[in-house]
């Protein structure tokens, strides 16, 4: 250990602290006010306008890493549903119920984002939600909880773009956020192959 190495790590430290506080202040902003500024985001942050430009070159660019920062959160969640655990049938569930939470919880972030782009900056910002989700299909069908003969990669990819329907209906003021939530689980149970439960019935996660 140099003592010319010690500052360049505490400002290494302090930059990412300070990044840290500007995406936190960020996404609590932007999911109350989706038009909200770069200068209304750093006074949330307690920063000036100056810093936050020094983490992020435009506000574009810090709408993405606000959206990388609820996709991590969702992760989350995802992995404290125990998704590995139990029947898969319930574990679906524990899922769909786990995305929808973060779909209502940042749906005016969501829509303030930039319009996603093809590449490898989209596709590593789903993979982590797709490999839990085809592990989880690839289990159920082992199962005989999923209809087999249909590679789970596709049904990975079938209920992703339901979710984002249902996202889009609800943003249109088509569909009520239950509404859209309940066709939601409704179209993927059947895409699958599981079973359907009545509506309200004891498949639906509690919610604290």
């Amino acid at each position: 250990m140099t003592s010319s190495g010690e500052p360049r790590r505490r400002r290494r430290a302090d930059a990412e602290r300070s990044r840290a506080a500007i995406l936190d202040a960020a996404v609590r902003l932007l999911r109350q006010r989706p038009d909200a500024g770069m200068e209304a985001i750093a006074a949330a942050a307690g920063v000036t306008r100056q810093t936050v430009y020094a983490h992020f070159s435009s506000r574009d660019a810090l709408l993405v890493a606000a959206v990388d920062r609820i996709t991590e959160d969702a992760v989350a969640a995802m992995d404290a549903a125990a998704l590995d655990e139990g029947p898969a049938r319930a574990a679906l569930l524990r899922f769909l119920d786990a995305s929808w939470r973060s779909f209502e919880d940042n749906a005016p972030l969501l829509q303030a984002a930039p319009a996603g782009t093809p590449g490898d900056g989209e596709r590593a910002r789903h993979e982590p939600v797709a490999e839990r989700l085809a592990r989880l299909v690839e289990r159920g069908q082992r199962a005989g909880e999923f209809a087999p003969g249909l590679p789970p990669r596709w049904l990975v990819a079938m209920t992703v773009a339901l979710g984002h329907a249902a996202g889009d209906e609800v943003g249109s003021g088509r569909m009520t956020s239950t509404e859209a939530e309940t066709a939601l689980r409704t179209t993927v149970l059947r895409v699958l192959g599981a079973v359907e439960g009545p509506p309200g019935s004891h498949d639906r996660p509690d919610r604290a």
